[in-house]
């Protein structure tokens, strides 16, 4: 464990925590993030780094040259958005944006990332380039893709991109990666049953019932995974709203019915299967209840891919700064989506989960109400970004 570099890093930790709370207490939705950019860019260049915003609207991307001679470069990737969530945690630096909240850990990340921005800035012990990139609206609004059409690796090139995320199920000071499908893709999905309607009590049987249709459905969703998808693969189908008929007239047979939900896969030709499967499932019960559908499959994200040899360069990083006991090096695959996918499809890379421990609201999952990340996390965070640099920028 190295020792040394943790507690550099737990000195200004006071400092930067002071920072995480900030953001804390003012998160912004994806593509909405002019304070939380503009506060990063200020940091960065009171680092002395060089600094150039609005990078797919509202990314900010801050350069360091090290003093030892070297070529490379990489990318250090931290996101920076929000969810619509209303914060339950009863803390003195709780959202005051109400009914968006850092839910995710985002605030810790870019807390993180500047972290090590700071330390870097003091020791340019490296050879080569380091380029941090903070981006935009990583929760399903497309700002990784956004920074990449404004030309995010054609203006800051690198020869690898890197990833973190915290995870509170992981103690605090371990670290877990794996090569290769690491993450699923994020699909979501909205079918659409139509039928006459009716009357419920008096004319039920010359009514086309779009109600016991969608449970069908619903249960036929199910046989998708266990009966089209190889059992060593992996599939996941979930169904997240149902919207059809009125409490006030319950007597009435709607006449349409809506369900929508989510699914999660790894690997292109699952994916595939899904989509063709849940089409052919809802035409073909349709038409056998007399009703029409309509299929709607969105691939909301890709699959995050792992590369080989970043992935060992990542794992060696984590080693050196917490020692090989405390990292994993195949962790379980996450049916969880992520936005750095799209990074890892334009460039090499990795992408690595940082425990971040228990105890008090940071026991509770991601995306819920009591979430709070772990300020005694910051440290191997920060410590773990300039392992990193270390490990491919060689330290002389």
């Amino acid at each position: 464990m190295n020792d040394t570099l943790l507690a550099e890093l737990r000195s200004i930790q006071p400092d930067l925590a002071a920072i995480r709370q900030d953001i804390h207490a003012h998160p912004e939705m994806g593509m909405e993030e002019k304070r939380t950019s503009a506060l990063v860019a200020a940091k960065l260049r009171e680092y002395g780094l060089e600094v150039a915003e609005g990078v797919g609207r509202f990314g900010v991307v801050g350069t360091l040259k090290g003093r030892l001679p070297g070529q490379r470069a990489i990318g250090l990737r931290a996101d920076m958005d929000a969810l619509l969530i209303t914060e339950a945690t009863g803390l003195p630096y709780a959202s005051t944006n109400t009914g968006t909240m850092h839910a995710c850990g985002h605030d810790g990340h870019t807390t993180m990332l500047l972290g090590a921005a700071r330390y870097l800035s003091q020791h340019r012990d490296f050879g080569g380039t380091v380029h941090f990139i903070f981006q935009p609206a990583e929760e399903g609004r497309g700002g990784a893709k956004a920074m990449l059409a404004d030309g995010l690796f054609e203006r800051f090139p690198v020869d690898a991109v890197y990833g973190l995320h915290n995870e509170p199920g992981l103690p605090l000071g371990q670290f877990a990666i794996r090569p290769g499908p690491f993450m699923a893709a994020p699909d979501r999905w909205v079918v659409t049953f139509r039928g006459t309607g009716g009357h419920g009590g008096a004319a039920a049987h010359l009514s086309t019932d779009v109600t016991v249709l969608q449970a069908q459905f619903i249960l036929a969703l199910q046989t998708i995974v266990s009966r089209n998808i190889a059992a060593i693969e992996a599939g996941v189908i979930s169904v997240g709203a149902i919207e059809g008929g009125s409490f006030g007239s319950t007597n009435v047979m709607p006449a349409e019915i809506r369900l929508g939900g989510t699914a999660r896969s790894f690997l292109p030709h699952v994916r595939d299967t899904i989509e063709r499967r849940m089409n052919e499932l809802a035409q073909g019960l349709a038409a056998s209840f007399g009703c029409s559908a309509e299929v709607k499959y969105i691939r909301n994200g890709t699959p995050l891919v792992n590369h080989a040899e970043q992935t060992a360069t990542a794992l060696e990083a984590a080693a050196a700064l917490v020692g090989q006991d405390n990292t994993e090096a195949e962790a379980q695959p996450v049916t969880g989506g992520e936005d750095f996918a799209y990074m890892l499809e334009a460039r090499p890379g990795a992408f690595i989960f940082m425990g971040q421990g228990a105890g008090g609201a940071t026991s509770e999952g991601l995306h819920t109400p009591t979430y709070n990340f772990n300020d005694d996390a910051i440290p191997f965070g920060a410590g773990y970004w300039v392992s990193l640099v270390r490990e491919e920028l060689k330290l002389a």
